[in-house]
């Protein structure tokens, strides 16, 4: 085991058990409360939601149950799937993973408010799923393009990688994303598994229960992307845009650097993420809502695909160390 990874297991677990000994003492609790608003059908063709659907008699408490993380770098930079397995990748760009589909010319477009100096502002994502794949650490990779608008002016676009293994589990496998002030270029922390000693990480659990391992969402120490996931709940009920939903599935997603701070996002078998809250010390706050899901035509998804291969053509510029390391996209 290295140093660096020795002493980035050794905070892991300092704070696991730091937030451990409180949940044992009754101190964490993160509550999350669901409104459950029926709303009927719209153009976006959403489903219309079951009439039925009741708020809960009491708030929803969320506990983060955390496990102590084992003895060893693998398990601490890959997650329970770890060893990577190589040859466990028989058709890794059909992901069909219940939680996690991602089928080419899928369009998702999520609302919401971030925290920016204590103001709210307004937050459009836009996620589409490109027909273009791209070869990372020997892996074909689904390719994700992705934009960023807070105020209505975008403020990152990205492109992400991602591959389904013969157990269901998805894998990101890497990302380019680069952030921006109005039209000037900021940063772009760029991170590929297999080079610069990045790892792969889990996306999506293929089969994810409550009390399971936290798991690596990926890892670059090159970037300060440590991030992990854990599952904290199943089988809940919410309310977005897009419709009402049963049997969902919250992820908490945090960071080793960010002690108590946890972005939630909520799943819906079939469709994917449909919604993005916060706990804890969270700094941005952000909070989203689906409200939209569409095929992309034809044309849509040639200028999808145009635009992932220019956010390509820039990488190759300002990454030569690492993205220009990879084979392009095709």
């Amino acid at each position: 085991m290295t140093r660096q990874a020795t002493a980035v297991r050794a905070a892991l677990w300092r704070a696991e058990e730091k937030e451990g000994a409180m949940l044992r003492r009754g101190v964490v609790r993160s509550g999350v409360a669901f409104l459950l608003v029926v709303a009927a059908c719209g153009s976006n063709g959403a489903p219309s939601p079951p009439a039925t659907i009741q708020a809960p008699a009491s708030p929803t408490t969320v506990v983060f149950t955390l496990v102590p993380i084992p003895d060893d770098s693998c398990s601490l930079l890959q997650g329970p799937s770890c060893p990577f397995d190589f040859s466990n990748f028989s058709d890794p760009t059909l992901i069909t993973n219940q939680w996690h589909p991602l089928f080419p010319g899928t369009e998702l477009v999520f609302e919401g408010t971030t925290n920016e100096e204590n103001k709210l502002l307004g937050h459009r994502v836009v996620l589409t799923v490109t027909d273009l794949v791209k070869v990372i650490d020997g892996i074909a990779s689904v390719v994700s393009y992705d934009q960023d608008f807070s105020e209505g002016v975008l403020a990152e676009k990205e492109i992400a990688f991602f591959a389904q293994d013969d157990d269901g589990n998805v894998w990101r496998m890497g990302e380019h994303p680069e952030e921006y002030d109005g039209t000037k270029f900021l940063e772009a922390p760029t991170w590929i598994a297999g080079i610069a000693g990045a790892k792969a990480g889990i996306a999506m659990l293929g089969s994810p229960e409550v009390g399971t391992l936290s798991y690596a969402q990926g890892y670059s120490a090159a970037v300060d992307f440590m991030d992990r996931a854990q599952v904290q709940s199943v089988d809940q009920e919410t309310c977005v845009p897009f419709g009402c939903f049963s049997g969902v599935l919250i992820i908490g997603e945090f960071n080793v650097e960010e002690f108590g701070a946890r972005q939630l996002k909520f799943f819906v078998s079939g469709i994917g993420n449909i919604r993005v809250d916060w706990s804890g010390a969270d700094e941005t706050q952000e909070e989203l809502e689906l409200v939209s899901i569409k095929q992309l035509n034809f044309a849509e998804l040639a200028e999808a695909r145009a635009a992932a291969l220019a956010l390509e053509a820039h990488a190759y510029e300002i990454s030569p160390n690492v993205y220009g390391l990879t084979e392009p996209m095709k």
